[in-house]
């Protein structure tokens, strides 16, 4: 798989600038995902970002059965390698794992500050039917302060159009940006030249969202083949997504199964609406 960083554009960095760390994920491969995680979060930090996004489900892959057996709780082994790499790269880190709490399995995004410090974690509210027998719902809903500004942490489709809500509620709290997880699918025989992916799913709802509330929304999916589950077959294809609070795409990810990149965003300060 060929690896692509995009920097951001020349001249001094201005406001936030975010890594978008779009990342193969395969699936049962812990210790593989979390090192090219790992990798990630060093690239980012050398390019001078204050925070990276990381996909969902990164440690084992979405709706994989496995996680039953194979997840561990929050804090735990996962996480604390991701807390490990935000601290010795002092880096703001955003990220998709499974939790296990008992009986319970959550698809779970995590926040830790740049000294490896768990800000928050969210549990995906709105997953899809075919992953309910696997994940318990999350639910409740909250941001993080941080030294950037209240952040909210929801997981790809707590942001899609059927869920939109949810996106204004982050805002309603007080987010000023939203970094989602993301696990972004196709059949694999999708044809991205007859329907351009993200059209009528994030092109729609990310804009709204940012718009209301002057809020950028971004999401990081990773790329890679679904291995198990009710989507096995499936390609996970990247097509990562950051808007800014105009509603007005800045950065959008290559597409494809193997399209692994590394993005960057400068996010300027946006002032909170008027209410």
């Amino acid at each position: 798989m060929k690896r692509r960083d995009f920097p951001a554009r020349p001249g001094p960095k201005t406001g936030v600038r975010v890594g978008m760390a779009q990342i193969l994920v395969r699936t049962s491969a812990a210790a593989e995902n979390l090192a090219r995680a790992e990798a990630a979060v060093a690239r980012a930090k050398a390019l001078d970002c204050d925070v990276v996004v990381l996909p969902e489900c990164l440690d084992l892959g979405w709706t994989n059965p496995a996680a039953r057996e194979l997840a561990t709780p929050i804090p735990g082994p996962f996480s604390d390698r991701l807390a490990a790499a935000a601290r010795r790269h002092a880096i703001h880190l955003v990220a998709g794992l499974h939790e296990r709490d008992g009986e319970r399995l959550f698809n779970t995004s995590v926040l830790f500050d740049d000294a490896g410090r768990l800000l928050h974690k969210h549990h995906k509210i709105n997953e899809l039917d075919i992953a309910w027998d696997l994940y318990t719902r999350g639910d409740s809903l909250a941001v993080a302060a941080t030294r950037f500004g209240a952040v909210a942490i929801s997981i790809c489709a707590d942001n899609s159009p059927a869920s939109v809500s949810l996106g204004h509620a982050a805002g309603h709290l007080g987010a000023r940006m939203i970094l989602s997880p993301c696990a972004w699918a196709v059949p694999a025989d999708y044809d991205p030249a007859k329907e351009p992916y993200g059209w009528n799913v994030w092109d729609d709802s990310y804009p709204a969202i940012a718009r209301q509330h002057r809020m950028p929304v971004i999401g990081v999916s990773n790329v890679g083949p679904i291995e198990a589950g009710p989507w096995k077959g499936r390609l996970c294809i990247g097509s990562s997504l950051a808007v800014c609070g105009h509603g007005t795409v800045l950065v959008r990810g290559p597409y494809g199964v193997d399209a692994e990149a590394l993005l960057t965003v400068d996010l300027p300060s946006e002032p909170a609406p008027t209410r």
